[in-house]
């Protein structure tokens, strides 16, 4: 059984998608659609710069997104390796979620973009520059890091934002207290804490203002029926009921990402191996958390012809 699975944020690089852009009309036609939607030459960023541009969350996001969905097209459209047949189940990171649903046709290319853009858009707004961060904190747990952020707070917001695998979460919140959690890090038995150069604190509750213009935005662009299960960051669990999905995604704006448990889910399952779309960043977060589950990421036009060789 397999997982097609989306990355997140971090992710981007500049000569993103230019292999397949160069190789596949069909790649050239998803960057193009995307391009059109946002009124913006995304593309020609993603392929050229520069990089303190691409790595801006309004770009970044849809950036992400398109490069996911074209290696997605490609596979369909240039080997015949359609998701709907080859997929048990899909799930994405953070903004790849969204990625999972436009590939599993909830949510049309456009509608996608313009989501991606607004969301960005909404999480940059949420809270003034500076007043948030976010850390890494390596070598913790789920229980160290939670007693670190619980501990760092001091009467401000720190919260485990993301669940990566058993050897990294991420912790968002007040700048200060984030500050604060790095210093005492190694008190609570963790190795070290990275702040992250992130321009926001994702996935925390100071993000209420962008769930509120999210709620909006998706109440006028609801997901439809998708094609396969969608395993979702917020509770780790089988999706298939566009309406709960719809409600999933607004408590993701300021929710945990349960990437860990979610991969866990999946393996209880049956789900045997993840395959990557568009990055190699979930790879070996997997290969962390289960040392048994088979992993591919497709990347290039190699990646994809090797893989629908395989799959034949």
């Amino acid at each position: 059984m397999t997982a097609f699975i989306f990355p997140g944020q971090g992710s981007q690089k500049v000569g993103m998608g230019a292999d397949l852009a160069d190789a596949s009309a069909h790649a050239r036609e998803v960057f193009q659609e995307v391009d059109e939607a946002l009124k913006q030459n995304l593309s020609g960023l993603m392929k050229d710069g520069p990089e303190s541009e691409l790595t801006m969350t309004a770009n970044a996001q849809p950036a992400i997104m398109a490069n996911s969905i074209a290696t997605v097209r490609v596979l369909e459209k240039e080997f015949g390796v359609a998701l709907a047949d080859k997929a048990d189940c899909v799930a994405g990171h953070s903004l790849g979620e969204y990625s999972a649903l436009c590939a599993a046709g909830a949510f049309s290319l456009t509608d996608t973009a313009k989501l991606l853009r607004l969301r960005g858009i909404a999480m940059q707004d949420a809270v003034p520059i500076g007043l948030g961060a976010m850390a890494a904190l390596l070598g913790a747990d789920i229980d160290k890091a939670t007693a670190l952020a619980e501990a760092a707070a001091e009467g401000q917001v720190c919260e485990v934002a993301n669940d990566n695998d058993p050897t990294q979460v991420v912790i968002s919140g007040h700048a200060e207290a984030i500050d604060r959690a790095i210093e005492m890090a190694k008190d609570h038995g963790i190795k070290r804490g990275i702040k992250l150069p992130v321009s926001a604190p994702f996935h925390c509750s100071l993000m209420g203002p962008a769930a509120l213009r999210m709620k909006r935005a998706l109440g006028d662009t609801p997901p439809e029926a998708f094609t396969v299960p969608l395993y979702a960051n917020v509770t780790a669990a089988r999706v298939t009921d566009p309406a709960e999905e719809q409600a999933l995604l607004v408590e993701q704006i300021t929710g945990r990402v349960r990437w860990r448990e979610s991969v866990i889910a999946m393996r209880e399952a049956g789900i045997e191996r993840f395959i990557e779309l568009g990055g190699k960043v979930l790879g070996p977060m997997i290969g962390r958390i289960d040392k048994d589950a088979a992993t591919v990421s497709l990347v290039t036009m190699e990646d994809l012809e090797n893989f629908a060789k395989e799959n034949a």
